[in-house]
């Protein structure tokens, strides 16, 4: 398979390093600083880029026939504008805000314990990120998407960063130097605790479960999350 590198910082490094181990060949990188590029070449891309240039990338891709899986966060205000251009230009596309395997199967199991907890009595929930000191957004794109898949399944109904109250979940974000990313969701009571916790080990999760999407998605028409590459 053909791939196409749109962003060619740490992760796209990674994920070069990946693909080629799993028999991939790179057809295209894409860095911050180039704008004219043959797209076509590849079979499908997978965009770690920067918000500016995502959209382009998005729409360059879906133009030339070329599926597209986005790790990108800082674009999502134009989210819906890009799902309508995929199925008016019968595009492929993935986004997820993280791609860890891991990470992906923690968001089912947080979901599944918010449901099993939603009809318990005394216990309050919490949840706390950390992440290295180079990441600037607070809270971090997984800790939103767990803080969501506890909504959908409690009485929650928003979360706040460093606060919450009775029908708000307190995100507590810290920068800490060289973690690439640890989620922790809590239950507490009077009487006990109840966590789970992801902790990564390193950037290589994240770009081996964005390929993973990548092998999937190649040759597809239609919008997709992880949960569909897992069969979740």
């Amino acid at each position: 398979m053909n791939i196409a590198l749109l962003g060619y910082g740490r992760m796209g490094k990674t994920i070069e390093k990946i693909a080629t181990e799993r028999g991939h060949s790179i057809a295209l990188i894409v860095d911050k600083d180039d704008k004219d590029y043959d797209i076509s070449v590849a079979d499908v891309a997978i965009d770690f880029s920067i918000p500016f240039a995502a959209v382009n990338n998005i729409t360059n891709c879906f133009n030339a026939g070329v599926p597209i899986v986005s790790g990108t966060t800082g674009w999502l205000d134009h989210y819906d504008q890009i799902i309508s251009l995929c199925q008016e230009k019968k595009g492929g596309f993935i986004y997820a805000s993280n791609y860890s395997l891991g990470v992906n199967l923690f968001f089912e199991l947080n979901k599944k314990l918010a449901k099993m907890m939603h009809p318990i009595e005394g216990y309050d929930i919490k949840m706390e990120e950390i992440h290295h000191t180079q990441k600037l957004d607070a809270p971090s794109g997984t800790a939103i998407t767990l803080a969501e898949g506890v909504i959908e399944n409690s009485n929650k109904d928003r979360w706040l960063l460093d606060q919450g109250n009775e029908t708000t979940i307190p995100i507590v974000a810290k920068r800490i130097e060289n973690i690439p990313g640890t989620h922790t969701v809590t239950y507490t009571s009077a009487v006990d605790d109840i966590e789970i916790k992801h902790t990564a080990h390193n950037r290589q999760g994240f770009a081996l479960g964005a390929v993973v999407a990548a092998e999937w998605l190649s040759g597809k028409t239609g919008v997709y999350g992880m949960k569909d590459v897992l069969g979740l």
